[in-house]
């Protein structure tokens, strides 16, 4: 038995962390970015004071992303990162009655990468711990019937990975981890930028060319431009360039084209019958990503299937894992019993 006190259910994503408490629904929701000293690595702000911090701190500080490609690059500051956002969901009952917490983990995660992100949350006041694949919570999330004997696709783009699984009578019948996401399309900007502009910019500024101009595929509405401010490699001065929702698309078309043809290779891997129930209900974009303007538009294209959106992108994994809250006693049981495997 669990007994009284507090449960969270943390989605640890790569670009941002959102804690749901049972009960309350999301209470903290912030960008997984942490300040920190250079040489006493003190955590000095964290979540969106820290992201203000991205490419304007002094050498003496270091704003950093913690998480990389939806798991634990640095063990110290993701424990630091995690107790000051248990801290912030609990208030001072965090100390009196340690939370019991479920732990959304990327579904190509390694036992050890998971274990990890476990003792992170357990080391930074968890009571325990207890793991759940990031495609489930999604699926959960979006109010998909997962318990049906149907076949359900859910296509899950955070920051770091995308996750694609088929779900039926409650388990992942296939499923994929991609170690591409939000993030690298951010990447991919920036280069394109470097390379034929010789202008440098920041993460936060490719960010924002992805949201404002960024798409998958040419959709109904008109080409657009966007004025986009950084420092020249040549001069070394502010510059101001124009870029078009053109060149944007083809920058992350690679990134982009990784994503479909991950999706169709586990439509190919997927047993006719849930095949054919997919193709009747759809397949559902959950994530960030799927907010990139023509994403559901492509894959549609792409695999000749419907697809749609869920209602909170950006918050199903979340909002799976607090209803999964509600069963933590089952996920207990199969922890327990995948222990005693390895």
């Amino acid at each position: 038995m669990l007994g009284f006190g507090e449960r969270l259910g943390i989605d640890l994503g790569t670009a941002t962390i959102l804690v749901y408490a049972r009960g309350r629904g999301i209470v903290v929701r912030e960008p997984s970015v942490v300040a920190i000293e250079k040489t006493s690595r003190r955590v000095l702000a964290v979540g969106e004071e820290a992201r203000e911090m991205l490419g304007r701190t002094p050498g003496s500080i270091v704003a950093i992303r913690p998480l990389r490609d939806g798991v634990i690059a640095d063990y110290t500051v993701t424990r630091d990162m995690l107790a000051f956002l248990i801290r912030r969901a609990c208030g001072n009952r965090a100390r009196l009655l340690k939370p019991v917490v479920i732990v959304c983990i990327p579904s190509g995660a390694t036992s050890v990468e998971q274990r990890a992100a476990l003792d992170a949350a357990r080391a930074a006041g968890a009571r325990d711990a207890f793991p759940i694949e990031e495609p489930m919570a999604a699926a959960i999330g979006a109010g998909l019937p997962i318990g049906s004997p149907g076949g359900n696709m859910v296509v899950d783009i955070g920051g770091g990975t995308t996750d694609i699984a088929v779900i039926s009578l409650g388990g992942i019948v296939v499923s994929d981890s991609l170690r591409v996401g939000g993030t690298d399309l951010d990447e991919a900007i920036t280069r394109h930028i470097r390379r034929v502009y010789n202008l440098d910019i920041g993460e936060r500024t490719a960010e924002n060319i992805k949201i404002s101009i960024g798409s998958a595929c040419r959709t109904e509405d008109e080409e657009q431009e966007m004025e986009v401010r950084g420092r020249d490699i040549v001069s070394g001065l502010p510059q101001t360039v124009t870029v078009s929702s053109l060149e944007v698309r083809d920058a992350i078309s690679e990134n982009v084209s990784q994503i479909v043809a991950a999706v169709k290779t586990i439509l190919e891997r997927t047993p006719p019958e849930l095949a054919a129930d997919i193709i009747e209900r759809g397949i559902c974009l959950t994530g960030g990503g799927a907010l990139l303007r023509g994403m559901d538009r492509l894959l549609h294209l792409e695999t000749q299937i419907p697809v749609f959106i869920a209602d909170d992108p950006m918050s199903s994994v979340a909002i799976g894992t607090g209803k999964a809250l509600e069963e933590i006693e089952t996920l207990q049981r199969r922890h327990a019993l995948a222990a005693l495997r390895y």
